[in-house]
């Protein structure tokens, strides 16, 4: 169907190994959640509408789990809309089946029907988080998902007195299904958010909010985690603390050096686990996010407060803190490359496989230019030029039962042409893809580079997040420009990269990701 063809950000792959074996890992730790999908009102920005939740709330339930341990969740979808659940960084080894991405390891959950995800949890430690797969219904189906140390060890940092996960969200005045799916079928750009949200809250700063904003109660001396997602549909995220230095010790559900910064950048799909110290002067503070401005973006800044115990006088406005500019590259860049393994760690340096990816939003043409796209075509990503069209049987099926006609296993590992990829002014040659279900097939075991390159067609570069299903991967390299394979591999960090499931492909440039496929199954990226 036409209408499930990806475009704008949905940049989608598919890998495969070719070793599949369907034994799902027992663990001595088995507990069942039985979890609702249903439709509950909710009052924001002076109006009321329906939205689709997961157990009645806006952000969704939180799970919390020990390092190692396997989860049991039924669904029941009493909503409206088909719906899926994917487990954001957890790696599920060999049990792909409960990945969740529709039409990819599953089909969808119906209305009225009920599935049952094992979550299977290996070496994550740190915040991930969950949420649905299907069109944009994570806009408000989703939750932060808590990994704790294994029993017996404790964190690689002082004991924190108290923790607050911190979910960014995107809120829409509109039903954010009727959204997208108006410009699935119209071809068209989908409207931007009315808002951003801290807790599901969008903050005072927004009109009819001021009552309901999100507040954190600090102690004066104690030390906060803050794990802190980013569910936003698009805008890679500053986010900051009033007075407030943080001290960053994870992201992506690993450890890293702990190093100190007045703010964060986060992409799509990222998580950041935080330490502050309530050492101000008793008052209240803002912490406050916005974006890093992309093609089309939400301008707005979303707050929540601060709220030192004790007897003061509360400030008639709390103190804001130093945002990075909404434009401020330097500041992503200077803060990203920052993020390092907590310790040495062992990169792939032999590779077997090599991609050359990259990524741009293209259009496909319409019958007598009658889309709402450029032109009158149709907006449309890709990777490698091709536009992945979704099927209407799940991929993981159709390769376990050999129904043939469902993929193709023929996914470039380079562009099917070489060009100045980050141009000012590219030929129209550059764009229109190819529709197409293709997966990559890779050897067990096989040892893998991802290049990324950020592409200028149409001149809509701007940053991409991309994940990768049933993985973490070392982020070795990024910058901006074309990627030079002569000279930038020179730049690679080998000893102490990153572990994460989540990069953000800089605007006009490349980001470099190793990994070992040793995860048999059908994975997404």
């Amino acid at each position: 169907m036409e209408s499930r063809k990806s475009f704008k950000l949905e940049l989608i792959g598919v890998f495969l190994l070719n070793v599949f074996v369907l034994t799902l890992q027992q663990n001595t730790t088995t507990t069942v959640i039985n979890w609702v999908l249903e439709e509950k009102s909710f009052t924001r920005l002076c109006s009321s509408k329906n939205i689709l939740t997961m157990n009645g709330l806006f952000p969704g339930p939180t799970l919390r789990v020990r390092k190692g341990d396997t989860l049991r969740v039924n669904v029941a979808n009493q909503g409206k809309y088909n719906v899926t659940i994917h487990w954001h960084g957890v790696k599920q080894p060999r049990n792909p089946w409960s990945d969740g991405p529709e039409y990819i390891t599953q089909c969808p959950i119906q209305p009225g029907a009920n599935f049952t995800y094992d979550v299977v949890f290996s070496t994550e430690e740190g915040t991930l988080w969950w949420h649905a797969h299907s069109d944009w219904s994570r806009a408000t189906v989703h939750g932060p998902i808590i990994v704790y140390p294994a029993n017996g060890t404790t964190y690689p940092f002082p004991q924190p007195d108290e923790e607050f996960p911190i979910t960014l969200a995107s809120w829409f005045k509109g039903d954010v299904m009727e959204l997208i799916e108006s410009a699935l079928q119209g071809g068209g750009e989908p409207n931007k958010s009315d808002a951003l949200t801290i807790n599901g809250q969008p903050g005072d700063l927004y009109n009819c909010s001021e009552e309901g904003t999100y507040k954190i109660m600090v102690d004066f001396g104690k030390t906060y985690l803050l794990r802190v997602i980013n569910s936003i549909m698009n805008e890679e995220m500053f986010f900051a603390m009033a007075q407030h230095i943080i001290t960053v010790v994870g992201v992506d559900g690993a450890y890293v050096k702990p190093f100190k910064s007045d703010y964060i950048m986060i992409t799509p799909g990222q998580t950041i686990d935080v330490l502050v110290t309530a050492n101000q002067t008793p008052s209240h503070y803002y912490m406050a996010a916005r974006a890093y401005a992309g093609v089309v973006y939400d301008n707005t800044t979303t707050t929540a407060i601060i709220q030192y115990n004790g007897n003061y006088t509360p400030p008639s406005t709390p103190s804001f803190p130093n945002l990075p500019n909404y434009t401020d590259t330097e500041a992503v860049m200077n803060f990203t490359s920052q993020m390092k393994s907590l310790s040495k760690v062992n990169v792939p340096k032999s590779i077997d496989v090599r991609l050359f990816i990259t990524i741009s939003v293209n259009t496909l043409p319409c019958a007598e230019d009658s889309c709402a796209g450029p032109n009158g075509a149709r907006l449309a990503a890709s990777l490698n030029n091709i536009s992945f069209v979704t099927p209407d049987i799940d991929v993981l099926q159709a390769y376990y039962r050999q129904i043939g006609g469902v993929y193709e296993t023929d996914f470039p590992d380079y562009p099917p042409m070489v060009f100045n990829y980050t141009a000012d002014d590219l030929s129209d040659d550059f764009l229109t893809p190819l529709p197409g279900t293709k997966v990559r097939v890779i050897e067990y075991n096989s040892t893998v580079e991802m290049v990324f390159q950020g592409t200028n067609v149409m001149q809509a570069a701007e940053n991409h997040p991309m994940h990768l299903h049933g993985y973490s991967f070392y982020l070795v390299g990024k910058g901006f420009g074309n990627f030079e394979n002569a000279s930038d591999p020179e730049g690679y960090n080998l000893v102490d990269p990153p572990e994460v499931n989540t990069v953000g492909v800089p605007k006009n440039g490349w980001a470099t990701i190793r990994f070992v496929a040793d995860n048999p199954g059908m994975f997404f990226w």
